[in-house]
């Protein structure tokens, strides 16, 4: 029998504009329903690393252990060793790997986690399965997305409906699914696990530094990424409609009222002993 294997597209790409988001993101921000269970022997797997940032604050975090980061894009895996190798990092690597199916033994990981991953992947459940085959006996899984649906803006600037409604589109037309927060404690029941504590984080971007740099990283992915291409390929929308999107993007930036969350869904699914 071949091993699964992934058949969604990633939406986002790595585009400048996603990577903007990407390099952002540290264990604080995005894993802090995960740091207070961290033992500095630890050894982690760290599914979807991108650009290593979040990686490279869990080695530091697990001095006595090791951290491996994993990504289906080799390109995206030399920037996160350069991310490691510039803050003398020496307990980290990284390595191609497919979720679907892991190339380690079962129980290898006293840890597996996962930010932003689910939501882009063909068949979540199997991707928890294979996550909990490599994880030790009382290990943990720790999986972490955001929920498209559930965010929630101010002022209620035309044409940010539409960029939500175009990117669910997008996002479920390449296989994923964008509102994956909500789901994820119901992914991890079916996959097998029946110990998890579920949770949820926001991210906030309201300071006029915070929604400048939101607002230009969406209204640039809208534009130039993969995510407009696929958008334009796919007959989602023209150029017409992605400027307008943009813009909406680029207008609500400029309002100094401007508040955006972005509400998260968290477990840790504990594998049995």
């Amino acid at each position: 029998m071949p091993e699964p294997r992934e058949t969604a597209v990633y939406t986002h790409g790595h585009h400048e504009s996603v990577l903007r988001s990407h390099t952002w993101r540290t264990a604080a921000n995005s894993a802090a329903y995960l740091v207070p269970s961290l033992k500095p022997h630890m050894k982690i797997l760290d599914i979807g690393c991108g650009p290593g940032t979040i990686t490279a604050d869990l080695a530091a975090l697990v001095p006595d252990g090791r951290v491996t980061g994993v990504d289906r894009a080799p390109e995206i895996l030399e920037q996160a060793r350069a991310t490691a190798a510039g803050r003398g990092l020496t307990n980290v690597d990284f390595a191609v790997a497919d979720v679907h199916g892991l190339d380690y033994p079962d129980a290898t990981f006293c840890v597996v986690h996962a930010h932003q991953v689910l939501q882009h992947v063909g068949d979540p459940v199997q991707a928890l399965r294979e996550m909990k085959r490599v994880v030790r006996p009382g290990g943990i899984v720790a999986v972490r997305d955001a929920d498209y649906a559930a965010m929630t803006w101010y002022p209620e600037v035309r044409g940010l409906d539409a960029w939500l409604d175009l990117y669910r589109r997008v996002a479920r037309a390449n296989g994923g699914e964008p509102d994956a927060g909500r789901r994820l404690k119901a992914w991890a029941q079916r996959a097998g696990f029946t110990d998890i504590t579920a949770t949820s984080g926001t991210w906030t971007f309201a300071t006029p530094e915070e929604r400048a740099w939101w607002s230009g990283l969406w209204a640039d992915r809208t534009l130039a990424s993969a995510y407009a291409d696929r958008a334009r390929l796919g007959g989602h929308a023209g150029e017409r409609e992605l400027r307008a999107v943009a813009e909406a993007w680029r207008e609500w930036g400029a309002r100094e009222e401007g508040w955006f969350s972005v509400l998260h869904g968290e477990i840790l699914g504990r594998k049995e002993a």
